[in-house]
């Protein structure tokens, strides 16, 4: 197979299953909310190969100032990042680029020391899957599990396609090698299964509104704002998670949010966020495993058949 299927009118990839009416989503200990926090921790190369599909700068080579922009948050974005979840009690689950346990295995260990999850990110944020062959893409994923095992004893559980790129066999392709949770969609404030060949495979809310990526270049919001916007992201879904249970994330980027005038908004709203009782401070495998454990993976299954016989 050396290119795309013929496209289809939806993706096909999940089932629609409004409010109300779901089954309830219950989390360890009674918890109401489970909060995650997602660094990217990326490495971009300097003079990544072509893709036809995508440029990854923006700029002609050499494009000095973007490359050392991202080499900010290996260098000094990360430290400070980090600091503000030690103090908050949050552990990390990281998008991982692979290829930075290679790069600086002194950010892997440090990671690793706390506990905290890694994902895929891909090997480079500078190679995407567009234009791959399936045995190319399944490849990349063989990659990524020996080379995070290798590093830090760790069995992926989660994945994330590197700059968000996916081809329409990369869900099929994940359930296979054992995956259990893809960020690559963003439909829901719940995890949900997604329909694959093959396997289980969940997506995890993983949130663009709150990507400090999308909030700062795009929005271009001020530090305070975003702290705000973390808030009542946090305040709205703790209360709908009186009803069921509800997934909360937050996508960081250490070039952004690690930088000297925005870190204390970011520290300051997960510190707030920490202080609730009812928050499960968790990764994204504790929350996949929670999902399964309860049951909720073959329940909303069950939910989205019967809404589908009833709406026909």
């Amino acid at each position: 197979m050396t290119g795309q299927p013929e496209m289809q009118a939806d993706l096909g990839l999940y089932d629609y299953l409004p409010w109300p009416g779901r089954p309830k989503i219950t989390w360890p200990g009674g918890k109401k909310l489970a909060v995650w926090i997602a660094p990217n921790i990326e490495f971009y190369e300097y003079d990544p190969p072509d893709n036809p599909t995508r440029t990854p700068w923006g700029r002609p080579n050499p494009d000095v100032l973007q490359y050392s922009h991202r080499d900010y948050g290996n260098r000094a974005g990360w430290q400070r990042m980090m600091a503000a979840m030690d103090r908050a009690g949050f552990r990390g689950s990281v998008s991982l680029n692979v290829a930075l346990c290679d790069h600086h295995p002194e950010i892997i260990r440090a990671c690793a020391d706390r506990g905290w999850e890694f994902f895929s990110h891909g090997i480079y944020n500078t190679r995407y899957v567009y234009n791959m062959t399936i045995e190319q893409e399944r490849e990349i994923i063989r990659d990524a599990f020996d080379t995070v095992r290798n590093h830090t004893g760790q069995e992926l559980a989660g994945w994330l396609s590197p700059a968000l790129s996916n081809n329409l066999w990369t869900m099929d392709i994940l359930a296979e090698a054992g995956i259990q949770y893809t960020c690559d969609m963003f439909h829901d404030d719940q995890p949900m299964p997604v329909k694959v060949a093959s396997g289980r495979l969940i997506s995890m809310p993983y949130s663009l509104e709150m990507n400090d990526v999308i909030v700062y270049n795009s929005h271009k919001v001020t530090p305070r704002h975003y702290g705000e916007i973390i808030r009542r992201q946090f305040d709205q879904l703790y209360r709908e998670s009186d009803d069921s249970g509800m997934v909360m994330c937050i996508p960081l980027h250490p070039y952004l949010v690690g930088q000297p005038h925005r870190i204390d908004a970011f520290a300051e709203a997960i510190a707030y966020i920490a202080g609730h009782d009812g928050v499960w401070q968790a990764t994204g495998r504790e929350i996949a495993a929670a999902y399964h454990a309860s049951g909720a993976y073959d329940a909303m299954t069950a939910a989205a058949a019967a809404h589908a016989g009833g709406a026909r």
